[in-house]
Parts: C-alpha cells; structure tokens; sequence
C-alpha cells in the first residue's frame, strides 16, 4: 500500500465497499470531533451535495484503483500534513497538569 497521504484526485475503493470514491482532502472532523485521513466523493459522480462526503483512514483502503497528480506541490503538501497529523497527535497524548488547589472566594 502507498504510503500516507495519497493526492487530491485519487481514485480508490474501501474495504467492503463497492463503490468507488476519489480523495478530495484532509482531515475532515465529525461531530465527535474524530479526525480522520481523508475526506472523499463518490466516483465517477462527484459532489453532488456539499453535506455528501465521506470521511475514511488509510487503513481501510482496500485498493488503489488510479493515482492522483504527484508533482513537487503534492510532495510538499504531504510532508506539511505529515507534520500537521504528528501535532495533532501530541496534542491528544499531552498530559493537562492536576490542578490540586482547591479556589478560595
């Protein structure tokens, strides 16, 4: 399997899927504020609606079917979400320090 994060444009079809749906970006967040790899549309529709997409993790890309455009931009813009996803994960594991006093009105 291709390394993380796949290009804009990437056509792929997840595990117990038969549809297939295409990349069109990065860490969408749901309502319980989980972030995931990638948000997509399906294929070959498109977005049909702005409220339609699908939010999925790397792991659970069953295959590649066609590769998005890499050039220098989409290998610049990897290492960046590289970075932006290992922030976000130090920020998850940080430890808040126990506040032990008690407040005095």
């Amino acid at each position: 399997m291709k390394e993380k994060y796949l290009p804009v444009g990437t056509v792929v079809l997840l595990k117990d899927a038969t549809k297939k749906v295409m990349i069109v970006g990065y860490f969408p967040m749901d309502e319980k504020k989980e972030v995931y790899d990638y948000t997509a549309c399906v294929y070959p529709e498109g977005i049909l609606s702005p409220d339609k997409s699908l939010a999925f993790n790397h792991n659970q890309i069953k295959e590649i079917i066609h590769m998005g455009l890499e050039d220098a931009e989409s290998k610049k813009i990897n290492e960046e979400l590289k970075k932006m996803i290992e922030g976000i994960n130090n920020i998850k594991d940080m430890k808040l320090p126990e506040n032990n006093e008690q407040e005095t009105a």
